[in-house]
């Protein structure tokens, strides 16, 4: 289990977010392909800020405003470059900084700052950049705001601003204001932690340092390093332990909605952050047959997936049922050595781990298709090669262990 902790103790913005991920072993080329969808080629560049050495991200974008319509139709255009649970997610974090802002400057309002390429691009590269961790929960800790008064284009306001402090009240995240004055937190970081947040503490007990990443701000006080850290740690407990969480489930029954559309909607679903969904046929009432939509999301998720699957299902309830507890195995994704018909590929299989035992083995599905396809050969040829492999390679690591 990989949990991401941020710590935004000296504050956030979204360049900061992007360059800590990246500092943190996200996928270079593939965030930087997807804010170049939006802007012209990013710079990204090591600095040190009070000493600490730190990764920099500059879009090098112009100021423009927009509404929030021709935001999102400016990260569609986006769309073949971008994975599609990152693009999701981003259109999410403009969501909230949509609420945000008409909740502060009445429907219609113009994003600004917020709205600029270099927010958007930021925006999409944190998102790509989370997504490429492919981390199992995350935790922000608390955020510090700063104090003071800021100018912006609305004028002189307080610290936090208006919409950043919203976005903060919609999470449920931690804020404190600090020492240090200035607008420390921006809406667009604000958005971006509070669409990240899955878990409300950090893992009880010991656990390893996986990686650290520090993003740098473009203040370098000398007082305070102007960054924000990110680490990937993984819980000590012994690999294999069921460990416990709690998860909503959403359900809705429909009688008027074909196969295609339902199947659509189920990968809406996956692409909007759900843990599982799936349809399960039934008869309803006056013997008219159905299907039971189900699906498993992390509370903080439920509302946004829970209208989606209104829109996409045209139904007009959810039902929700809340804080279902849960036990979870320990899974993690092996590379293991396959060869078939004299060819050699290193493929991927997902393994739930007890007791220190791998206890089931999958081949993972799309790797699998893609590799019959070249083949010309069935792809559940492909797949029973690939898990006959990895079992094999499972044995052969406890036999190298002397764990038989």
């Amino acid at each position: 289990m990989r949990i991401l902790i941020f710590d935004p103790f000296h504050g956030a913005a979204g360049d900061m977010i992007t360059a800590s991920l990246l500092d943190c072993g996200a996928d270079r080329s593939l965030v930087l392909r997807a804010m170049r969808a939006v802007v012209a080629e990013p710079g990204i560049s090591s600095v040190t800020r009070a000493g600490i050495r730190a990764l920099k991200v500059d879009t090098h974008a112009t100021p423009a405003h927009r509404t929030f319509p021709e935001v999102m139709q400016r990260i569609d255009t986006a769309a073949g470059d971008v994975p599609a649970p990152a693009l999701a997610m981003a259109r999410r974090v403009f969501e909230r900084i949509r609420a945000a802002e008409e909740e502060v400057h009445g429907a219609h309002a113009h994003f600004h700052e917020v709205g600029a390429d270099d927010a958007i691009a930021d925006i999409i590269g944190a998102c790509t950049a989370l997504h490429s961790l492919a981390v199992d929960g995350i935790v922000v800790m608390p955020i510090t705001t700063g104090h003071g008064t800021a100018t912006g284009s609305h004028g002189t306001f307080p610290i936090p601003a208006p919409a950043t402090a919203l976005i903060l009240k919609a999470s449920g995240l931690t804020a404190r204001a600090g020492n240090h004055e200035g607008e420390l937190c921006t809406p667009t970081g604000a958005a971006l932690l509070a669409e990240f947040a899955t878990l409300t503490v950090p893992p009880p007990g010991a656990y390893t340092i996986l990686s650290a990443g520090y993003g740098a701000g473009t203040r370098d006080p000398h007082h305070a390093p102007n960054v924000l850290r990110a680490m990937i740690v993984e819980p000590s407990a012994p690999a294999g332990d069921l460990r416990e969480d709690s998860v909503d489930v959403l359900e809705t029954n429909v009688d008027d909605v074909s196969g295609e559309v339902i199947a659509h909607a189920i990968t809406r679903f996956m692409e909007a952050g759900a843990r599982d969904a799936s349809a399960m046929p039934m008869i309803m009432k006056k013997g008219r047959p159905g299907y039971l939509v189900r699906v498993i999301s992390m509370k903080e998720t439920s509302p946004v997936l829970a209208e989606l699957m209104a829109r996409e299902l045209g139904t007009l309830g959810i039902r929700c049922i809340p804080a279902v507890h849960r036990f979870i195995a320990e899974r993690t994704i092996e590379e293991i050595d396959v060869a078939i018909s004299g060819q050699k590929r290193r493929m991927p299989v997902k393994c739930g781990w007890m007791h220190g035992e791998c206890y089931t083995l999958k081949a993972e599905f799309d790797p699998a298709r893609n590799w019959a396809c070249e083949l010309a050969v069935p792809v559940k040829d492909v797949l029973r090669a690939v898990e006959e492999a990895g079992w094999k390679t499972m044995r052969n690591r406890h036999i190298g262990t002397g764990d038989v």
